[in-house]
């Protein structure tokens, strides 16, 4: 049956035969070779501008690759050379074994409310960040009769997750005597990279190459060091150390207000379809609220997004959506399933399409101005596309 396809899950034998999914008209297409070049870029990048001692790359895949859909990105990536990823729980990292994905996967979140199982039915790499989760890891490894390889997280100043870097002495002997855990690395994370004119960034730098001497002093005696997010790889190359941490940087977005380069390709666009297409009189009211009134005959489309989908209520009276190749005002408000644009002067019909998120003839709306029209960041744009959108993954050349 067009425009259908198969549901995937066990249903009742008597309506199995009408058991099919249809694919709503708002979809995400996730191209999948975008993806891969951003990977070869930052590499290449990095061999260019550090061609002795290159520093390698951890691919962060973490919140569904930040709304990408995390087996399929991961894979991908997998493909293109990555050997080492990275996920926000052992939980996330339980899908990517799942899936097939046989790359190291490192988990940077807290262990406490975790199922430590999951680290070893699953192969996965964990981070210790406070000397409760180094006990119970160990005591966990002594269970599984396992040696265990770990990350040493560093709270240099950011205050969230991670050993205070003015308490090692007392905090860390414990962790580096545990017989059945190794350390493989050191990382800290930075709370301002994005921010040029915060000086935290570089008290943190400082205190992380403080940290660095302190552990050897201690024992301890990591494989690589790691510090740099999207934001800390274009803006230093002396927190690059021995890998570094792309997140945003992979889907072809760059940081705010950081500029770039390199040629990054947005890896996800975000598309549907006009509705409904109908007519305005002067002093009528659309949407709820009644926050739009037309003050001339105005002709409007329905599109079929909306918050449920992850698109922001801000949007509204702020927004575009690209028809036909021009931008169209998002009025009224923006609703659970649905949006309201001005299409006046417009020849549009039921049936056409709209794109969200990417390109139409000579425009463009990516996340980053999304971002910046409704006051957020574009981590939160692409994380917040909805469980309910199909994504397409798709392989540009």
């Amino acid at each position: 049956m067009a425009g259908f396809k198969s549901c995937n899950q066990s249903c009742d034998p008597a309506i199995l035969p009408f058991c099919n999914v249809m694919i709503r008209p708002t979809v995400a297409r996730v191209d999948l070779s975008a993806l891969a070049s951003n990977f070869t870029t930052i590499v290449n990048h990095l061999k260019a501008e550090q061609p002795v001692n290159t520093p390698g790359v951890i691919a962060v895949v973490k919140a569904n690759a930040y709304g990408h859909g995390a087996p399929q990105v991961a894979k991908a990536l997998e493909a293109a050379g990555a050997d080492l990823l990275a996920c926000a729980d052992i939980e996330e990292g339980a899908v990517l074994r799942a899936a097939g994905v046989t790359a190291e996967i490192l988990v940077f979140g807290a262990l406490s409310v975790s199922d430590l199982d999951g680290l070893f039915d699953c192969g996965l790499t964990p981070t210790i960040s406070t000397p409760g989760a180094a006990r119970a890891v160990q005591a966990a490894a002594v269970r599984y009769k396992r040696r265990v390889r770990y990350h040493l997280k560093i709270d240099t100043g950011m205050n969230r997750l991670g050993f205070r870097f003015d308490n090692l002495t007392r905090s860390l002997p414990e962790l580096l005597a545990s017989p059945n855990l190794e350390l493989d690395a050191v990382y800290t994370h930075f709370a301002t990279a994005d921010d040029p004119e915060s000086p935290v960034f570089g008290q943190q730098r400082a205190r992380f190459e403080q940290v660095l001497k302190d552990v050897a002093a201690l024992g301890g005696m990591p494989k690589y060091r790691h510090a740099c997010n999207s934001a800390a790889f274009l803006r230093d190359a002396r927190v690059w150390y021995d890998r570094v941490r792309p997140g945003l940087l992979l889907y072809g977005i760059v940081p705010p207000p950081l500029a770039s380069t390199l040629a990054l390709r947005p890896v996800m666009s975000l598309h549907s379809k006009v509705v409904a297409v109908k007519g305005m009189r002067p002093g009528e009211i659309a949407g709820y609220g009644a926050r739009f009134t037309a003050d001339q005959p105005t002709t409007i489309a329905i599109i079929p997004a909306g918050y449920a989908d992850g698109l922001d209520l801000r949007l509204a009276s702020r927004g575009h959506v690209l028809i036909r190749g021009r931008r169209a005002p998002v009025i009224g408000s923006v609703c659970m399933d649905m949006l309201t644009v001005d299409v006046t002067g417009l020849e549009v019909f039921p049936g056409d399409d709209a794109v969200i998120l990417g390109s139409q003839g000579d425009d463009r709306i990516d996340a980053r101005e999304m971002a910046a029209t409704i006051g957020t960041i574009p981590w939160e744009i692409v994380c917040r596309v909805g469980s309910r959108i199909e994504r397409q993954y798709e392989s540009s050349k």
